[in-house]
């Protein structure tokens, strides 16, 4: 299982609906990158990106609900544990049973 690095959000570009006439290069260089907000009438409206970047922004919103349902699978199955008294008191306790399943202890 691999852990995603944390990234910073970046300033999202957002450009008015009229914008789409005066700064089109602009606006399709930045949709060839990233996703791009449209705005009309001063309201979120549209987005626009290239079909990578689509395709990029899908990859990586199913790898982030594949990793939210493991989370939670292993959140479930630490209750279910503790529920049923499996348990251990202390890193020693613990340390002793990670040796006794791996053949050490």
């Amino acid at each position: 299982m691999s852990v995603s690095a944390y990234e910073a959000p970046r300033a999202t570009p957002i450009y008015s609906f009229a914008a789409l006439k005066t700064k089109q290069r602009e606006i399709k260089d930045r949709a060839a990158e990233e996703v791009v907000h449209i705005t009309e009438n001063g309201n979120a409206a549209y987005i626009f990106c290239s079909e990578d970047v689509l395709a990029q922004e899908k990859a990586r919103a199913v790898e982030e609900a594949l990793y939210e349902r493991r989370v939670m699978e292993v959140l479930e199955r630490g209750e279910a544990d503790f529920a049923a008294g499996r348990v251990f008191h202390g890193v020693a306790e613990a340390r002793a049973e990670v040796e006794k399943r791996l053949g050490r202890g």
